[in-house]
């Protein structure tokens, strides 16, 4: 079997193409939360905080500087406000990978709950062993 055929198998099992799909839908709801958390969350909350961008927040550790071959060098800064920005990120995709989780284990133990009706044979068998014990 060849190399290419292998691989060929391999990439149409269904766990890889789950896989896939997972990873497209998963880059999508990325685009959306950072859409979410910096255009809609972030607003309001600098504001009521004192009109603060919280993209803007940084410490400057060293600031700008004209070096001593006429050069800029960069200020040297701790962009918290960034941080802040992917951390509430964070959170909602955790969150909202947390209700996904909940509810599909909600509808499997459901499924588990429920056992299968016996079959027409085992309720016939255990009818004719009742009526035998009396």
């Amino acid at each position: 079997m060849g190399m290419l055929t292998e691989f060929k198998e391999f990439a149409m099992r269904g766990n890889v193409i789950d896989l896939a799909v997972g990873v497209v839908i998963g880059a999508a709801f990325g685009k959306i939360v950072t859409a979410l958390v910096e255009k809609i969350i972030m607003p309001p909350l600098g504001l009521l905080i004192g009109k603060v961008d919280f993209s803007q927040l940084a410490w400057t550790l060293s600031p700008a500087r004209i070096g001593p071959d006429g050069k800029e060098i960069p200020a040297v800064v701790i962009g918290y406000g960034d941080f802040i920005n992917t951390l509430i990120q964070f959170v909602i995709v955790a969150f909202a990978i947390f209700i996904v989780v909940k509810a599909i284990n909600r509808l499997s133990r459901k499924q588990e709950a429920a056992p299968a009706a016996p079959a027409e044979e085992v309720v016939l068998l255990r009818e004719i062993r009742d009526s035998l014990k009396k």
